[in-house]
């Protein structure tokens, strides 16, 4: 299995969006530190998980929320205030 998940910024105003075939460690390597391109966003909470069978449909979805409209089902998914 496959999943696509996006992370909110605690601190910051980011969203961070990717794909695991390990989704506990991949969320923890963000919140801990250890990926540079998140790293001075941490913290980090789950806004979005999805599971897909394939590689393949985990990164058709991945690619669907980084373009616009996918980020606007993002922000649409956050609480009324908080800013994504």
């Amino acid at each position: 299995m496959f999943y696509v998940y996006a992370l909110k910024s605690l601190s910051r105003n980011y969203v961070y969006i990717g794909m695991t075939s390990d989704p506990d460690r991949r969320i923890n390597d963000h919140n801990v530190g250890y990926n540079n391109t998140t790293k001075p966003y941490k913290p980090f909470s789950v806004i979005l998980f999805e599971e897909y069978p394939t590689r393949n449909l985990a990164r058709l979805r991945e690619k669907y929320l980084k373009s616009g409209v996918g980020r606007a089902y993002l922000k649409s998914l956050a609480l009324p205030d908080k800013k994504i």
